[in-house]
């Protein structure tokens, strides 16, 4: 654990905004995973009054991190699934201007198990490939898109230099130690008029300012939590032009968004085993307190 600055404008004058609160007990296999029950823990956070972010500090190294990535558990393909879907929608201003000069090459960095990639060759893309650090989600890949997964964490060396016609970071920028390191490698291996796509947590949103602490946004896996105006931020600062942002509806199954419910632990097992059934699997879309945000490779 090591005291940092602002990841994102590097400033110092930094705020509690919440104490840790961990219980070395409760960290599971699922305490790295992806769409996990909430737990409600989470380092010491504060917030930068400079840009907007609330961040970890301190906090893990990235060598911790990745140890603890790469043994997570696993249990939601199908929310995967369901969440593949919304992102591709979201995409389509962006590919309509990349299909301008044809969709060629894209990477997803924190794939998961590859439902993204999926989607991707369904809108066109003629090359498709992922970063994943987690070896659970990777081995529930199907068998054909498994072999498009890099094990590890993302980084230029990764693709060995590839150029891209798309970048996307979905629910991945939290996680990373250093998120203007990660755009800026982003935008270098962009080709000319590429994008780098994100969605993430608003740490704004009214989702968030109603369940307060209570909020699934607040997590061990989350080192850093966006704002709107931090996002068109960071991606100004790392080159990116035509930046846009707007507030993402989420689609899952009933039974997921109980899940997420900040309700009673006994009460939460009853209603999931009451939802086990075609009622919970019934689709219901909501703003969940997300937010996309996308820029381009242009002119540099």
């Amino acid at each position: 654990m090591a005291s940092r600055a602002c990841p994102v404008c590097g400033s110092e004058a930094a705020t509690v905004f919440a104490e840790q609160r961990i219980d070395p007990a409760a960290l599971d296999g699922f305490a790295f995973a992806s769409r996990k029950r909430p737990e409600y823990m989470h380092y010491r956070l504060v917030a930068c009054p400079v840009c907007d972010l609330i961040y970890a500090s301190p906090a893990p190294g990235a060598e911790t991190l990745a140890g603890a990535y790469v043994t997570a558990a696993y249990d939601s393909s199908e929310e995967s699934r369901w969440a593949a879907r919304t992102y591709r929608s979201l995409l389509r201003p962006v590919l309509a201007s990349l299909g301008e000069t044809g969709l060629g090459s894209a990477l997803d960095i924190g794939a998961g198990d590859g439902a993204f990639l999926e989607e991707l060759l369904a809108a066109g893309f003629c090359h498709v490939e992922g970063v994943e650090p987690s070896d659970a989600p990777r081995r529930s890949a199907r068998a054909s898109i498994r072999p498009l997964i890099h094990e590890g964490l993302f980084s230029p060396e990764v693709v060995e230099g590839r150029r891209f016609d798309l970048i996307t970071c979905l629910q991945t920028i939290e996680h990373v130690h250093e998120p203007l390191a990660l755009c800026r490698d982003a935008w270098s291996l962009l080709e000319e008029g590429g994008a780098l796509f994100i969605v993430c947590h608003n740490r704004r949103a009214a989702s968030a300012k109603l369940l307060g602490r209570h909020s699934p946004i607040f997590d061990v896996e989350h080192l850093q939590l966006f704002s709107p105006r931090i996002l068109r931020q960071l991606l100004s600062e790392s080159g990116f032009t035509n930046v846009a942002v707007r507030p993402v509806l989420n689609s899952y199954p009933i039974r997921y968004w109980a899940r997420l419910a900040p309700i009673p632990t006994g009460t939460k097992a009853k209603t999931l085993e009451a939802l086990d059934g075609r009622l919970g699997s019934l689709r219901l879309m909501l703003p969940a307190g997300n937010v996309a945000a996308w820029g381009f490779r242009r002119g540099g």
